[in-house]
């Protein structure tokens, strides 16, 4: 099984960016999809991002597409999330999980990390 730990979350500005990382141990990590996901306060979980095992494909929510961009770097065993132009509704706890089409494969989640966007 595939643990993941989540950072580079923060506090910024309306229209600044951050740039977020998934370190993932056990071998198997470039044998999944992966996916970005976050939670508003007082909303459910949704999906914002995938991209496939070798990297060559990426899917986007449509509330993300042309401002996030997702990466992957399978010899670190990482994913990373950029977040350009952020809005105040981009506020939320962002987590990575590995994804079969735009649902987490995994029930455990990691801590996430913590993304605030002031107006």
């Amino acid at each position: 099984q595939v643990q993941l730990v989540e950072s580079g979350g923060g506090l910024v500005q309306a229209g600044g960016s951050l740039r977020l990382s998934c370190a993932a141990s056990g071998r198997t990590f470039s044998s999944y999809s992966m996916g970005w996901f976050r939670q508003a306060p007082g909303k459910e979980r949704e999906f914002v991002a995938r991209i496939s095992w070798t990297g060559s494909s990426t899917y986007y929510a449509d509330s993300v597409k042309g401002r996030f961009t997702i990466s992957r770097d399978n010899a670190k065993n990482t994913m990373y999330l950029q977040l350009n132009s952020l809005k105040p509704e981009d506020t939320a706890v962002y987590y990575c999980n590995a994804v079969t089409g735009v649902q987490a494969m995994f029930d455990h989640w990691g801590q996430g990390t913590q993304v605030t966007v002031s107006s």
